[in-house]
């Protein structure tokens, strides 16, 4: 096929690569060490590289021979070798502890750089072009965190909106939505924006030893969306896992009779709306988009009823008949929540508060608080993105891998969250990653651009390669076959031409 001539930049890739060091095997593919991949669009051609991020955890367990950093679902021990007091001072340090930075989720941009993320309080720096790993960052001395989103926003002016979780602040348990600058001033040059990040906004948790697991967040012009779901990690055990010799995973849990609360934050006050708003219990990942829409507040997520899509991946579980074998007990649905900020405060009780034409409805209940009931746009999609132009704004369409039973996807949808149509692409033995959407320069519309998605074949004879589609027809323009062995990822971001450095720098 052939690339449209605007096509000019990176497509930066990450996921987990290398599960098994020397005699030692991870427990969970979201452990493996962080492997990085970037395809290189220049003039019509395409150039690919890849490499591990050479963290101090990749570099710990390269030295040893075996897994001896911690990650999330692999609890790692001391060399046998130690004496008994070193093996106790481990044991102790694990109290709350140093979290791994294999940094194996995305990719974030700051100013004029991009940082490897996952979840902890580590990021790394990286070159986007070499994809060699530079400094390592930790958010906890700028901004009071332990955990941390991979799934950050950006304004207008590039600054970063994130959100963590700070669990050691005297026993106060809260969630903290923090903001990065783009950029420093002038005569502070030499300073990172790291050092002038400030929180904007605490959010106490529900629970002060239970706080609430959440991958994402969601933002509108005026407002952040932080929904607190019943799916929990437990502080104590989490303190006693190490001792225990169970992983950190084993410290989360669902409680399938509990709410979910829905947190709006008022960007210029910096406070939170006082009025409770909540739905039944749930389990997600992923913010698709949210906007505002006459005193409302309209968002749309991916959900599910349990926690079973984590268990998925744990590598025992993906043998080689895992398709047949291995069902989702949950089938992602994308679900819209439509809730009146502005209301009217006389409602009748039991009265449903939303005015604009939807399934969704928000009931007001004896106590103030507004039960929300959201509409089911549709269902077996998961890894969403949109055109980031029509962030926080009201769009229309959502690019997202297609997955049925199986956590493994094998179709790439272009869903219309307002006709509900949906266009396919999908090929036999096919499994695709998350698609990036690039809009084409000076694009009119909201589909005017191209999809970009990574193709790992389930036949390992057969080379995996990059697809490119149109957009706005979802036919394929052309792809890019690599002659190496590419792993599953997870999520990456596509760094136009004019926004990367030169590699001289």
């Amino acid at each position: 096929g052939q690339l449209p001539t605007w096509l000019q930049g990176i497509l930066l890739r990450n996921g987990p690569g290398m599960h098994t060091i020397g005699d030692t095997r991870y427990n969970h593919w979201f452990d493996g060490l962080a492997l990085m991949h970037s395809f290189t669009f220049k003039n019509g051609e395409v150039y690919y590289r890849s490499k591990y991020l050479r963290s101090d955890t990749y570099n710990c367990n390269i030295e040893a021979n075996r897994i001896v950093v911690s990650e999330f679902g692999t609890m790692a021990y001391p060399d046998p070798c130690k004496n008994i007091f070193a093996k106790a001072f481990t044991y102790l340090s694990h109290t709350i502890p140093e979290f791994t930075d294999n940094c194996l989720i995305n990719i974030m941009k700051v100013g004029a750089d991009f940082y490897a993320t996952s979840e902890t309080n580590f990021i790394r720096k990286i070159n986007p072009q070499t994809l060699d790993t530079l400094e390592k960052v930790d958010y906890s001395k700028y901004v009071a965190v332990n955990l941390t989103t991979s799934h950050p926003h950006y304004d207008s002016a590039g600054n970063i909106l994130n959100m963590g979780t700070s669990i050691v602040d005297k026993g106060k348990t809260k969630y903290l939505l923090f903001k990065i600058p783009s950029s420093v001033p002038e005569h502070e040059k030499k300073k990172s924006c790291f050092k002038h990040a400030e929180v904007v906004c605490s959010v106490p948790s529900r629970s002060l030893l239970h706080p609430s697991y959440y991958h994402s967040f969601g933002i509108t012009d005026n407002y952040v969306i932080f929904v607190e779901q019943p799916f929990r990690l437990d502080i104590v055990k989490m303190a006693t896992a190490y001792m225990r010799g169970v992983s950190w995973a084993s410290c989360l849990a669902f409680n399938k009779d509990d709410k979910t609360w829905f947190h709006f934050i008022d960007k210029k006050t910096r406070k939170e709306v006082s009025t409770k708003f909540y739905t039944d219990a749930m389990v997600f990942f992923h913010h698709i988009n949210a906007y505002e829409e006459d005193g409302h507040i309209v968002f749309d997520i991916i959900t599910y009823t349990d926690n079973s899509l984590y268990d998925m991946f744990y590598l025992k579980n993906l043998t080689r008949d895992f398709e047949e074998n291995i069902k989702l007990t949950s089938r992602p649905t994308c679900k819209r929540f439509v809730v009146p900020l502005q209301h009217d405060k006389d409602a009748e009780v039991g009265s449903n508060l939303v005015t604009l034409p939807s399934a969704a409805t928000a009931v007001k209940e004896k106590d103030g608080n507004i039960y929300c009931q959201p509409e089911t746009l549709c269902e077996g999609i998961e890894l969403p993105r949109i055109n980031y132009d029509y962030n926080g704004k009201k769009y229309k369409y959502v690019f997202a891998t297609e997955v049925q039973w199986s956590p493994i996807p094998t179709k790439i949808a272009k869903f219309n969250t307002q006709t509900k149509e949906m266009l396919q692409w999908g090929e036999d033995n096919c499994w695709p990653s998350e698609p990036i959407f690039v809009p084409r320069p000076d694009a009119r519309e909201e589909d005017d651009g191209v999809v970009l998605t990574c193709i790992v074949r389930n036949d390992p004879k057969e080379a995996p390669f990059l697809l490119v589609l149109d957009a706005k027809t979802f036919t394929e323009l052309g792809r890019a076959t690599v002659d190496v062995e590419m792993h599953l990822d997870l999520h990456g971001m596509f760094i136009a031409e004019q926004d990367s450095k030169p590699e001289t720098e």
